[in-house]
């Protein structure tokens, strides 16, 4: 195939990466306050954690498995993603999460609500908190993605365990989101839109942040995977296979 043609096929896997992220991330949220704390903060956060390295094993060599719509315009920002495929693949992305979280209602009705993204802290606190869990998840994301002195098949585990550390100290206090179609499938579902712009422009602002923040500290002299005559579209595990 043709690196510079739109595969659709991209975007359904997309849709259904971020479909499992949220069923069983925000999911292990709403099954812990719909069985009385059963499965604990710490199990919610190694839900987040596994289901993305699943995600990222299963799907990277297709999709990227960006899953995250501040992921994939972080991508574009550093010039990384063509702009032509960002509005499908955030599209896909939100569609997936809604879904889920319509599945998760349910299954868990009224429970639903946990799995919402909420401020627990101040305004502004949270908004910080998230821009800077969004910016060490894309600064992670951007060493296993592009530069090449990081071993390969290192991506899943690096990344899943960053999403699970940022969900262990943040998730109490905004739900450490740093995914705007993570937090839309669950307020779509139940209907908790409490301060929901955090969840867009943190996570988006960050991302981009951590992008640009590694290419800077990035040495000009290391080979990185844009050194090849074009650039095809990158994934959390490097450049995706569109063969």
């Amino acid at each position: 195939m043709n690196v510079a043609s739109i595969d659709p096929r991209r975007a359904v896997a997309e849709g259904v990466g971020t479909f499992f992220l949220v069923l069983i991330g925000p999911g292990a949220a709403a099954v812990n306050a719909h069985s009385g704390g059963a499965i604990g903060h710490a199990g919610v956060a190694l839900a987040f954690a596994f289901v993305v390295m699943a995600m990222i094993t299963a799907l990277g060599h297709l999709s990227g498995a960006h899953i995250n719509p501040a992921v994939t315009i972080a991508f574009w920002s550093v010039g990384r993603f063509p702009r032509r495929e960002v509005a499908g693949y955030v599209a896909a992305q939100c569609a997936g999460a809604v879904a889920a979280g319509f599945a998760l209602q349910a299954f868990v009705a009224a429970s639903v609500t946990a799995s919402a993204t909420t401020p627990r802290i101040a305004v502004g606190g949270a908004f910080a908190l998230e821009f800077l869990l969004s910016l060490v998840l894309m600064l992670v994301i951007m060493a296993v993605a592009t530069d090449a002195r990081v071993p390969a098949g290192f991506a899943a585990l690096g990344v899943g365990l960053t999403v699970g550390f940022c969900a262990m100290m943040g998730g109490p206090l905004t739900g450490a989101s740093m995914n705007p179609a993570r937090s839309l499938g669950p307020a779509v579902a139940a209907g908790v839109w409490s301060a929901h712009w955090i969840y867009w422009i943190a996570p988006v602002t960050g991302t981009i942040a951590g992008a640009w923040l590694y290419d800077r500290l990035r040495p000009t002299t290391v080979p990185t995977m844009r050194d090849a005559g074009f650039r095809p579209p990158l994934g959390v595990q490097g450049p995706i296979d569109s063969a």
